[in-house]
Formats: C-alpha cells, structure tokens, sequence
C-alpha cells in the first residue's frame, strides 16, 4: 500500500510543475468553470497514458529520430500559438459560457490532448522518467504489479488535474472580471511564449 501510494504522489508531482497544461487550465477554468479545465487535463492525462503505452512497448527509439524531435517541437508551436491567441481574443467575453455545445467540449479535450502530445519537454520527460522506472520496477515485481503502479501514476495526474480546475474555478467565482480578464490574457500570452521557445528550438534542430 505505501509503494501505491508513493506512485500516487509521483503522479501527483509528475503533474504539478508549471508548463502550458496548467495554464491553459487556468485560462479555461477562468472562462468557462471547473469542466472546461477538466477537460483540458483529461486530454492531457490520456495523452500521457498513450505515452506511457509507448514506453512500455519499446518504441522509445522513435522519439529520438531528429526529423521526429522537428516534427514535435513545430507542432507544438502550432498549437500553443493557436491557443494563445485565441485566449487573449476570447478573454473580453469572460463570464459567458462559450464552450457549452458538445462540439467546443470536444474541442477543449483534444486541444489538451494535443498540448501533451506535442510538447517534446514532456515526451522526453515522460520517457525519461517513466523509462527508468519501467526498468528499475521490472527487475523486482510481476507484470501485474507494474500495471498498478502505472494507474497509480495516472491516479496521481487524474488527481492533479480536478485540483487545478477545481482552483481556477474557485478564482473565476471571487475574482472580479477586470482581474479574470488579466489573468486570461496573462494565460494567453504565457502559451504564446511556450509556443515561440517550440519554435525556436525546432529551427535550431532543423539547420
């Protein structure tokens, strides 16, 4: 049970450190409430979980083929530039509900999940990590053993997840609009510079 437990809390800490997931939390949560962050943490947990499966089958080789790194790293200036910006232009509409159609939800959970998918910090850190711990658990426990010790992880990054929306919900309800509106566009522009560093790294890969 304290082995579990300490994998919860490794999920938990895997999870916690400042990127463009938990500000787009923020910027969601803000917007539209506790599901729209939640949405956006799910997409990135499942995102997580796939390359958890990754790992797990060996394909860790992939991930190091430059043309691969290039790919990643221009992705996810894309999509971090994209969601930026749409931030900062949406963020003079807080307090409407905008993502209230199954169309925008879908589209709040794969823009997390494409966030994840493509930020190559986090694939090499996950492979990093999750790599290591695959090889020093399966020397010492079952098969079994280590499947509960990865949903502990994703146990520890589901909770993570519902205390960022639950936080950026609780903001958006005492907060007064002027502030949320500073702390969207904020939010916006962190992703836009998340987005400018992918850039820049992809060119420095590319020549």
């Amino acid at each position: 049970m304290g082995n579990f437990i300490s994998y919860v809390l490794l999920g938990l800490s895997l999870a916690a450190p400042i990127g463009p997931i938990n500000a787009a939390q923020l910027d969601r949560g803000l917007k539209s409430g506790f599901f729209s962050a939640w949405l956006i943490g799910l997409g990135s947990v499942v995102a997580d979980i796939l390359l958890m499966c990754t790992v797990y089958l060996g394909m860790v080789h992939i991930i190091e083929i430059p043309f691969v790194k290039a790919f990643l790293w221009l992705f996810g200036f894309f999509v971090l530039v994209y969601t930026g910006i749409e931030s900062i232009v949406s963020a003079i509409q807080l307090g409407t509900d905008l993502r209230s159609s199954q169309e925008s939800r879908i589209k709040t959970f794969f823009t997390g999940f494409f966030m994840a998918l493509s930020n190559p910090l986090s694939v090499l850190f996950w492979l990093g990590i999750y790599g290591s711990i695959l090889a020093n658990t399966a020397k010492n426990t079952a098969t079994d053993q280590l499947i509960l010790y990865s949903c502990a992880i994703i146990i520890g990054l589901l909770l993570w997840d519902v205390t960022m929306a639950a936080v950026s919900s609780f903001f958006r309800k005492v907060l007064t609009t002027r502030v949320l509106k500073t702390i969207s566009v904020l939010s916006g522009l962190s992703l836009v510079g998340f987005g400018i560093y992918f850039g820049i790294q992809a060119i420095i890969l590319i020549f």
